[in-house]
């Protein structure tokens, strides 16, 4: 298994309504050892309840300028997002063996989205995360990663913990390093979020949550990637600076590597 062999595009596209409603959209594209694998996922509620549904098939997934477009056809979902927000890109981790690059291209966006019959309109975020080094190979252990979004600012956050340790957020477009980052709180230079009334979107180990859809990853991976423990969360955000405050919707969450 060497890690040049190994390439994984994956898009993480979001929109959460006023009332917070939420769809998360995943689209993947693997190559590695002569496989050549695309893989999308959604994660949506309704009725009160949150739902993921994965398939292993064809999708698009096109950025034009500040505008993003993506289609899902086996999972009945399509959606725009229109930047709101200045992009950052930021190399997270480099060793010989291969990379891992965070390119956030709307830290806000005007998303709308269909999945199924129905309809979303709101705020979003659109990221996209390159490895040319296979994921169980990194020397990660735990990672928090969020995003909030208002009318009037947005903050996105990476806390890597392991062999290798790194921090750093971007707020309104511009990096930072954060003072502070759990799950009630992040606090960078001149602002806080503080995160309250979260509401579970999903939790439990991959082999839960994502194999029950797409069980010939199950045959592709070493069993350890599924292992890998994800919690998910919907919060109510406030980001409270010297001049403002303002309110939005959160979504972040932690991800540990179990044994």
């Amino acid at each position: 298994m060497q890690g040049r062999s190994f390439s994984l595009v994956k898009w993480y596209l979001d929109c959460v309504t006023d009332e917070g409603d939420v769809a998360i959209v995943y689209c993947a594209e693997l190559v590695w050892h002569g496989v050549h694998l695309h893989l999308s996922s959604v994660l949506s509620n309704r009725d009160g309840r949150f739902n993921t549904h994965t398939s292993i098939s064809k999708h698009e997934v096109k950025s034009d300028g500040g505008r993003i477009s993506a289609n899902l056809p086996k999972l009945g979902v399509t959606g725009t997002w229109e930047g709101d927000c200045p992009p950052f890109e930021r190399l997270v981790f480099e060793q010989e063996a291969g990379s891992v690059r965070w390119n956030c291209l709307q830290p806000r966006s005007i998303a709308t989205l269909r999945v199924g019959d129905r309809e979303l309109r709101g705020l979003g975020y659109a990221e996209c995360l390159t490895l040319t080094i296979a994921p169980w190979e990194l020397p990660l252990k735990q990672l928090r990663w969020g995003r909030f979004v208002s009318p009037e600012d947005s903050l996105a956050w990476i806390d890597w913990q392991g062999s290798y340790n790194t921090s750093f957020a971007v707020h309104s477009g511009m990096e930072c390093r954060p003072i502070a980052v759990s799950d009630a709180e992040v606090a960078v230079p001149g602002a806080t979020l503080h995160i309250k009334n979260g509401v579970e979107l999903r939790s439990g180990r991959l082999r839960s949550t994502i194999l029950p859809d797409a069980p010939a990853l199950g045959r592709l991976f070493p069993h350890s990637v599924f292992n890998v423990d994800e919690r998910k969360w919907r919060s109510r955000g406030v980001l409270s600076s010297e001049d403002h405050d303002s309110s939005g919707w959160v979504i972040h969450e932690v991800v540990r590597w179990q044994a």
